[in-house]
């Protein structure tokens, strides 16, 4: 049975003598962009502000002198690496019909050198070395990230959004806290609903009220903690409503099928499914990599050793499925993925349970892969009713 390809290597024959090969190294103030153009033996490099019109120009004029140089330029090839820019220029050159592909930064090998050179023009030639490999099709030259659309990145937005906002909250929490156990305050509950009425008639130990700048630094504290809430109950209220009315739209089967699943709940379920379950990966191992959840083996002659995670997947499906693990335990007692780990913790210290719990969380996260996509159930799985 094919496999969808894992973006490890190109598919499509290479000519170069077509072809307008260009990498561009890109920061924030400035394009260094290196091409290879048919017919030109010198390599051109031009250095431009970040502008996707001047780059559509000169990719242009680089055509333009390779059609001087007799070649037909039947390809035009474009590559950067992943940044804080995003995929924003890929989706802009392959709208002008320019094929533009990113590269996963980890994947471009460099030299080990104590001090060794870098500068722009040294990673533009040692871009153009990985993406020519990859061109000819050699397998794990380098790695390419897919790309994807607006509408795909913009739900993600939403759970991103919650997390950022749930961390806030917690920040919050934690300086309100602070604040009173320094005034002499203990075991205080700001996320109650009377907790602003209750500062204000709070006596210190030696039965004076909290001062006027620290009881107004609080009332400030209280206010952003409020705000924060609403956000919060704001976003998950727009996810519940929008999966109520069109609930057979785009990813909403999946997020609808995984909160069936008792133990998950809808918000581990709607990141699971917009962060890696709806993507299109190749197998099993693919979807553990991309979580973060294999290992890091360090051999060498007769050393043997585990460095631990490799952590190259993403941090937040990472930190989701440890954490669903833990409550996988508690809610699927009976399933079969909980007899395992506990048949190999059942005489063994917590160093051990610990990383237990990851290769648990690995095994589930595969297992709610082949429940998406293939609709195969885990053994004693328990579901709620439709």
């Amino acid at each position: 049975m094919p496999q969808p390809n894992d973006l490890s290597r190109c598919l499509a024959p290479l000519d170069q003598n077509s072809t307008l090969i260009v990498v561009i190294e890109r920061s924030q103030s400035s394009w260094l962009v290196a091409g290879i153009v048919p017919g030109v033996e010198r390599h051109p490099m031009k250095k431009m502000e970040p502008d996707e019109t001047a780059l559509l120009r000169l990719l242009r004029r680089w055509q333009d002198e390779a059609i001087k140089a007799g070649r037909v330029i039947a390809r035009t090839t474009v590559a950067y690496e992943a940044g804080r820019d995003g995929f924003w220029l890929a989706r802009c050159l392959r709208a002008h019909d320019i094929e533009a592909h990113v590269i996963h930064p980890t994947s471009v090998a460099v030299s080990r050198e104590h001090r060794r050179a870098k500068t722009d023009r040294l990673d533009t030639e040692l871009l153009k070395r990985a993406f020519l490999g990859w061109l000819r099709g050699e397998r794990d030259h380098c790695s390419m990230a897919a790309i994807p659309t607006l509408e795909e990145e913009d739900t993600r937005r939403p759970t991103r959004e919650r997390e950022s906002l749930i961390g806030e909250r917690t920040r919050i929490v934690n300086r309100i806290k602070g604040t009173l156990a320094r005034r002499g305050f203990r075991g205080s509950k700001p996320t109650l609903r009377k907790a602003p009425e209750q500062i204000e008639t709070l006596r210190t130990p030696e039965g004076a009220p909290l001062p006027p700048n620290t009881l107004a630094e609080l009332s400030r504290e209280m206010a952003r903690l409020r705000f924060v809430a609403d956000q919060i109950r704001e976003i998950e209220a727009t996810r519940m409503e929008r999966l109520k009315q069109r609930p057979e739209e785009g990813s909403h089967p999946m997020v609808r099928l995984l909160a069936r699943v008792i133990g998950v709940g809808i918000e581990p379920a709607d990141m699971l499914v917009h962060e890696v379950l709806s993507r299109n990966l190749r197998d099993r191992r693919a979807v553990a990599r991309y979580a973060g959840l294999t290992g890091a083996p360090d051999e060498s002659g007769s050393r043997r050793r585990e460095k631990g995670l490799a952590r190259a997947g993403t941090a937040r499906v990472r930190r989701g499925m440890i954490q669903l693990a833990w409550r996988f335990l508690v809610h699927q007692r009976d399933s079969a993925l909980a007899e395992w780990y506990r048949v190999r913790t059942a005489d063994a210290r917590s160093g051990t349970r610990k990383t237990m719990i990851v290769a648990l969380a690995r095994k589930l996260l595969i297992a709610l892969w082949h429940l998406v996509t293939t609709g195969e159930t885990p053994k004693g799985l328990l579901l709620h009713s439709a």
